[in-house]
């Protein structure tokens, strides 16, 4: 199992706004927040991967196609989800890759949402059950 993933940013401002609205929806709370970090942890003890984000040490852009991280994907328990996570990544103006909807190309009953956060990182919410 993976215990924590470390993602660093050319604007860690600009990536704590944004996850501060975003990883609640996605069963995520607030771990760690200090001026070289912040970090979140799978909310009400549960099991899973913390995500920790620093700030980048060297200038550049990233990019999902390049050699490295392609996406992050979060499990949600309902399809609901899905779509509350994708319309509060629009309202916080991600670009969308892809509405929330089933993926015929994956097994069923996957359901989710692509788009990217303001990072360029490709995130995902995705509910792998058939129900809202």
């Amino acid at each position: 199992m993976i215990g924590h993933l470390g993602l660093n940013v050319a604007d860690l401002a600009v990536a704590r706004a944004y996850y501060r609205e975003l990883l609640p929806l996605l069963g995520y709370e607030l771990f760690i927040d200090d001026a070289h970090q912040f970090g979140y942890r799978p909310a009400e003890s549960r099991r899973g991967a913390y995500l920790f984000f620093y700030p980048s040490s060297e200038a550049g852009t990233y990019h999902r196609d390049r050699t490295g991280l392609q996406h992050l994907a979060f499990t949600v328990a309902g399809r609901k989800q899905v779509r509350v996570a994708h319309d509060r990544a629009v309202a916080l103006g991600s670009t969308v890759l892809h509405e929330p909807q089933a993926f015929a190309q994956y097994p069923p009953p996957y359901y989710a949402a692509f788009w990217l956060d303001p990072c360029g990182f490709m995130l995902e919410a995705v509910c792998h059950h058939d129900r809202d």
